[in-house]
């Protein structure tokens, strides 16, 4: 009978997004005129804001700020933002407070950033990086 190997153990040492200690999402409304919502993404240096419903405040979806440069000032973030579809989205990560930093490094293969929501996606609570990942690397010598 085969034996196998127990997994390497944890760089992370099982540390979570939790720990990442992650500034609150800056969040927007598909309504918001884009010029607002640039204002906004540079008063507070994010180059990407989370779009959220007027009424329930469910994510829609994110804005880039070179989606927000691309498109016209004066619209409407709707016109330049991408939206998250629940319908043709099969593949969607759920990543709360609790997701490992591990899992969290292995979703940034493929992503830039992580949109951190709580486990039924009803609220935006941070948006993760790589560079918050990098940075809580370097301040505990993991790199």
């Amino acid at each position: 009978m085969p034996t196998t190997s127990p997994p390497p153990p944890s760089k992370y040492r099982g540390a979570t997004i939790l720990d990442l200690d992650l500034p609150p999402a800056l969040s927007t409304y598909p309504t918001t005129r884009i010029s607002s919502a640039m204002a906004l993404a540079y008063d507070r240096d994010y180059s990407q804001l989370t779009v959220i419903s007027a009424t329930t405040k469910k994510l829609l979806g994110y804005v880039t700020m070179a989606q927000l440069q691309a498109g016209d000032p004066n619209g409407p973030v709707s016109s330049v933002m991408t939206r998250f579809d629940r319908r043709r989205s099969k593949g969607y990560t759920v990543i709360t407070p609790d997701t490992g930093l591990d899992e969290l490094e292995r979703f940034f293969e493929g992503e830039e950033f992580a949109v951190v929501t709580d486990a039924d996606r009803r609220w935006v609570l941070g948006v993760a990086t790589r560079g918050d990942l990098d940075e809580w690397a370097k301040r505990r010598v993991l790199v």
